[in-house]
């Protein structure tokens, strides 16, 4: 088991609990996370918001971002200039659209989130540019519970 600095298990779900996790998705989650979707700019729920505390991945609550790294890039989708922990974010070149930039998934469970770009603010120079429909938010000073940790699968949804 491959644990990240945060303590969380960075094993991929087996088969079984991503079904289970993917069945809670409604059709929009679902285009966005499983078959690497946009929505469009300036919809999503987390654009604006304001909020103290921590995004997590939609599919299977592994955290991302801290609501202190994120910033207003003006794009129409929320954005951060760093993730919360190594290997919490999975990486891949992505030439799709007539153009090459840099996908980022889920270290975890491998669902779609947006994509990274390098024009962001200091200090890391870059803005993950994300899909709301792939978050959830947990508000500061409460748990990060992680529900992969349960043997049960009976928590989904």
């Amino acid at each position: 088991m491959a644990r990240s600095e945060l303590g969380f298990d960075l094993t991929p779900p087996s088969q079984e609990k991503l079904r289970l996790l993917a069945e809670k998705l409604d059709p929009e989650a679902r285009r966005i996370l499983l078959d690497h979707g946009t929505e469009p700019p300036f919809c999503g729920k987390f654009d604006e918001y304001e909020a103290e505390g921590i995004y997590t991945c939609a599919l299977c609550a592994l955290p991302l971002f801290s609501s202190r790294a994120k910033f207003h890039s003006g794009s129409g989708w929320p954005s951060f200039y760093q993730g919360v922990a190594e290997g919490h974010i999975r990486y891949l070149r992505d030439a799709s659209h007539g153009m090459v930039r840099t996908e980022i998934r889920c270290g975890r469970c491998d669902s779609h989130l947006g994509h990274v770009f390098e024009d962001g603010p200091r200090p890391t120079g870059l803005r993950y540019c994300l899909n709301s429909v792939a978050m959830d938010f947990v508000p500061e000073g409460q748990a990060l519970a992680d529900p992969l940790e349960r043997d049960d699968p009976s928590w989904i949804g």
